[in-house]
């Protein structure tokens, strides 16, 4: 079989209008497919952007302009002209009003594929209201479905709404634009907004809901930790393990390794008496340590892992074994996905400094060394 030498998107340009939070990460997954994505933040950086969004910023370049000023808009207008793509993060309207929404750089570009990143959509009551991850998911359903019975509904961290329901969205999004600006030749405004993709990341729980057999009490269904075969619990030690033994040949293989009960063992989906089970198997597995367990079940088809908190998960066997870590400037982070050939699409680079590449980025479009000093001095760039 023969194997392409160059990542995915290799030969595609992005422009990343700089934002924080599900943008960046749009625009990570997108170099780290081999794109190369030119972040143009404003002049001094976000310091929003600050903590965390290193990684997320990595393997890009950096050109700084001030969209304030039409020189700076009018530098982004250009840098357009021979793009694929555009990521902008802004509120409704904010863009348009810089001079930099999708009819200003589809002017001069008409294949562009213009993505758009936002919580509530370009449209509807809520659209220039400012929110956050918390209540996107919050107002999808997706976040009341979230925690154990009887408990408050619990934050997921900022998975659901901001990376999985907007950035990967979004990336999705930009690539089904490019493959159909690509056999049409005419561009495409993607529309990604979290509520939307919390939304579908929704799908299966809606069909459950239409079915009757997913209701509003959480912490009381298969897989939100009403089962007592798919939660977590406490070792002797004080680690934690997870448990998804859901298929009856799992459930029978987890039941012969930990020497479970009869009555338990035949009774895996009696929802009545999941709590009573819960203890049993929850007093089972808190006689081992963690490292015990590990070995109890090493190769055994039971759904079993440990749970590694962020600084551990890196030096398990298996990861080591595939690289799924990376550490690229002295910091680990999760190496480019999905894979390509078996290996990862690209060796990702640390984040620059805002304008760093300011003079090369706007030489590359024609603009002359005086011209770039002229920016520069007036505040429309910085380097």
């Amino acid at each position: 079989m023969k194997v392409s030498d160059n990542p995915p998107l290799s030969g595609i340009r992005i422009i990343e209008l700089a934002g924080i939070g599900p943008g960046p990460f749009a625009g990570m997954m997108l170099a780290d497919l081999g794109a190369e994505v030119i972040c143009v933040e404003r002049p001094g950086g976000n310091p929003w952007a600050v903590a965390g969004h290193g990684v997320m910023f990595r393997s890009r370049r950096f050109a700084s302009l001030d969209l304030k000023t039409e020189q700076g808009a009018a530098a982004v207008r250009d840098l357009c002209k021979d793009a694929d793509a555009v990521i902008e993060t802004f509120r409704p309207g904010v863009a348009e009003r810089l001079g930099v929404g999708p009819q200003d750089c589809m002017a001069v570009n008409s294949r562009l594929v213009y993505g758009r990143m936002t919580g509530w959509g370009q449209d509807g009551p809520m659209a220039k209201l400012p929110g956050h991850d918390i209540n996107y998911i919050a107002l999808t359903g997706a976040l009341h479905a979230i925690g154990r019975k009887g408990e408050p509904p619990v934050p997921p961290l900022n998975l659901v709404g901001d990376f999985g329901g907007g950035g990967m969205l979004l990336a999705v999004g930009m690539l089904a634009g490019l493959m159909s600006a690509r056999a049409t030749g005419i561009g495409r405004v993607v529309d990604a907004a979290m509520i939307d993709g919390a939304s579908a990341l929704m799908a299966m729980f809606h069909g459950l809901h239409s079915e009757g057999s997913f209701s509003a009490d959480r912490g009381t269904h298969l897989l939100d930790s009403g089962a007592f075969f798919y939660d977590v619990y406490e070792t002797k030690d004080g680690q934690w393990i997870s448990i998804g033994a859901i298929e009856s040949q799992f459930w029978t293989e987890l039941c012969d390794a930990l020497e479970l009960p009869e009555f338990v063992r035949n009774s895996q989906f009696d929802a009545d008496r999941w709590d009573e089970f819960r203890k049993i198997l929850g007093e089972k597995i808190a006689s081992y340590n963690q490292a015990e367990l590990d070995a109890l079940f090493s190769g055994r088809n039971t759904c079993y892992a440990p749970v590694l908190d962020i600084a551990s998960a890196p030096s398990h066997p298996h990861h080591k074994a595939r690289n799924t870590f990376v550490e690229v400037n002295g910091v680990v982070q999760g190496a480019p996905a999905p894979r390509f050939d078996g290996l990862p699409p690209t060796t990702p680079t640390p984040r620059r400094s805002p304008g760093a590449d300011t003079r090369s980025v706007l030489s590359e479009i024609g603009y002359s060394t005086d011209y770039i000093d002229t920016l520069i001095a007036s505040g429309s760039a910085a380097d």
